[in-house]
């Protein structure tokens, strides 16, 4: 089993985090993987994605032309990438920040107001950790080796955020349209 995931934003909004914890949690599982990170030169503010692929076997290219899950933050994103899911796919979108509904029929669609939920929860830089909760219960991921993961890609001296981190991916898997 191989799923593409490609999640896409604004730079700032830990895209590229979010992809690499998704990393860790495949590599951790035993999974094989490959994370390519894109970003604009300018960093913050900038266009940010990160595809991600998890898999049972080799990984033979990091390039995901067709996700089976894409992750929209913003607007350009969610224009930018929508037709390109596979039919039958998934598509997460922080209806906080995008306010247009998917024109696809044949994927499934999921609206989650991440970042307005992250602000309500004290923690408004977390708005990518809530959605990546969601789209670990959307794709049926495992849930019991969230905190090994996030302790791989959250720093030493950021190592106070760990706790406000796994709430908020316990925000998303708990979150139900």
């Amino acid at each position: 089993m191989t799923t593409q995931i490609l999640l896409a934003g604004f730079g700032g909004q830990g895209i590229l985090f979010a992809g690499k914890f998704l990393a860790y949690k495949g590599l951790l599982e035993g999974k094989q993987l490959s994370w390519l990170p894109s970003y604009g030169p300018e960093m913050r503010g900038g266009t940010a994605n990160c595809s991600v692929i998890l898999s049972d076997d080799p990984v033979g290219s990091p390039i995901v032309s067709t996700p089976d899950v894409l992750v929209a933050m913003n607007l350009p994103s969610l224009d930018k990438y929508e037709d390109a899911v596979v039919p039958g796919g998934i598509i997460i979108v922080d209806s906080t920040l995008i306010e247009r509904k998917v024109k696809r029929t044949d994927v499934k669609v999921f609206y989650i107001p991440a970042t307005q939920m992250a602000q309500a929860m004290d923690a408004p830089t977390l708005a990518n950790m809530i959605i990546t909760g969601k789209l670990m219960k959307e794709c049926g991921m495992r849930t019991d080796n969230i905190e090994d993961s996030l302790k791989k890609v959250v720093s030493a001296k950021r190592a106070n955020l760990l706790e406000v981190n796994l709430k908020a991916i316990n925000t998303g898997i708990e979150y139900n349209d």
